[in-house]
């Protein structure tokens, strides 16, 4: 075996995905995960994440997860347990452990923090502080963009995130490219913050392996449109305005697949695919875990402009209308902004009247936009290969780091496990 494979052996790493509502984060960062599996054939990746339908996407070898109780936030701005009958302040409590436990006996190389730099509440501090003390190289993972810096900064004040970037982490790797967004415009940040950051470029998204998406459409075929909204919560005035164009304009030229999201709440999935059903050309369904299958025979795509559905639209090279939403955050709108500006997809404003005409006019222009492939932009798509680099040198430096100290893992990692379950069984 040689120098650099016995370095890289049994290589760990953990991943954090606060996932408080949607599908986001918990894509970002399966892709994330796939993508280093691929590439590092010695490397096993654990998800932490409170997402409700985990289970529902299929994980390669060697890539896992552990469920942490899910909340979600209220329109005030709280949050709420999503399913246990305890109190918020529990809820984090039994979080916070199940994170620390978990980063405990796994023993990271590299732990990569999603977003949020101390998670959600502050429930990774303790993480963070117990993994630096053993040399794990600590990453926290941004998207493009945050927000706007008006909303941003004193969010991040609010939540001492920038002495966590100075003290904490190693790394700030940015999912995207400066000439599109600096996800940290306008926040004052020290130079050793900022040399910590490295941007990387979006991340590039194929086919899914194995089983198709394995819905068979029984009204329409390819070519079509494909409408999503991602998890759906917030979504239903872009599905509702896509089928008041098509219920009032009967000669647009493509067929549309509704892909209503498993967030929607049920009483409006079950409206919007009743009126579907009553049109020819418009077939609804509420969920796929494999939606890049979907993309792929696609003519074109209308979406929210979420950061996933976006990698999506430029790795499939489609064409795409963008219906940015503007509230909790401006984050879509922004990247929607300066996507129309480069070229890359067009962008239909919301103004609160949604006049179907306007949505229709869009749909029938779709199909003759220019290709995202058109447009020049150099390493734009270029996110996971660098971030593999990334990792690598990471794990690298940890191991020297950690030479003499820690020779095999059997020596660290397993009694804790053993003890852990030797408790149980008392």
């Amino acid at each position: 075996m040689s120098d650099n494979q016995t370095k890289n052996k049994d290589v760990r790493v953990l991943i954090y995905s606060h996932d408080t509502f949607g599908l986001g984060h918990l894509r970002r960062c399966l892709t994330i995960a796939h993508s280093l599996v691929d590439q590092n054939k010695d490397m096993s990746v654990i998800i932490l994440t409170g997402s409700p339908i985990i289970g529902s996407f299929n994980f390669r070898a060697r890539v896992d997860f552990v469920r942490i109780p899910g909340v979600i936030k209220l329109r005030s701005g709280d949050y709420t347990p999503l399913s246990l009958l305890i109190d918020i302040d529990e809820t984090l409590a039994m979080r916070d452990s199940i994170i620390q436990h978990a980063a405990d006996i796994f023993d990271p190389d590299i732990f990569i923090v999603d977003k949020e730099p101390l998670g959600l509440r502050g429930e990774v501090e303790n993480t963070l502080r117990m993994l630096k003390e053993r040399g794990t190289h600590l990453a926290l993972g941004l998207r493009d963009i945050m927000d706007d810096p008006v909303h941003l900064i004193p969010e991040w004040e609010r939540k001492k995130a920038v002495p966590a970037l100075r003290d904490l982490y190693d790394s700030i790797w940015v999912y995207g490219l400066p000439q599109i967004c600096d996800p940290l415009e306008g926040i004052e940040l020290p130079k050793s913050v900022r040399r910590k950051m490295t941007y990387t470029g979006y991340l590039h998204r194929s086919l899914p392996h194995g089983t198709p998406a394995h819905w068979t459409l029984q009204k329409i075929e390819a070519p079509y449109l494909l409408v999503t909204t991602g998890g759906g919560g917030d979504g239903e005035e872009v599905i509702d305005w896509v089928l008041r164009a098509y219920e009032n304009d009967k000669a647009l030229p493509y067929p549309a697949l509704l892909v209503l999201g498993p967030f929607m709440h049920s009483d409006r999935q079950a409206e919007f695919i009743h009126r579907a059903n009553r049109l020819p050309n418009i077939e609804a369904i509420t969920f796929d875990a494999q939606i890049e299958h979907l993309m792929a025979h696609a003519i074109g795509i209308v979406a929210m402009g979420g950061y996933n559905t976006f990698c999506e639209i430029l790795s499939f090279d489609k064409r795409a209308v963008i219906v940015p939403r503007t509230e909790p955050r401006m984050e879509q709108y922004i990247r929607a902004k300066r996507a129309e500006e480069l070229g890359l997809s067009s962008m239909l404003e919301d103004h609160g009247q949604r006049d179907w005409k306007r949505m229709a006019t869009a749909l029938r222009q779709l199909p003759q936009q220019a290709l995202p492939s058109d447009v020049v932009v150099p390493g734009l798509m270029d996110g996971l290969e660098n971030l593999n680099r990334l990792v690598t040198h990471a794990v690298d430096r940890v191991r020297r780091n950690r030479t003499g100290e820690r020779t095999e893992r059997t020596g660290n990692s397993r009694p804790r496990l053993a003890r852990l379950a030797g408790r149980k069984s008392r």
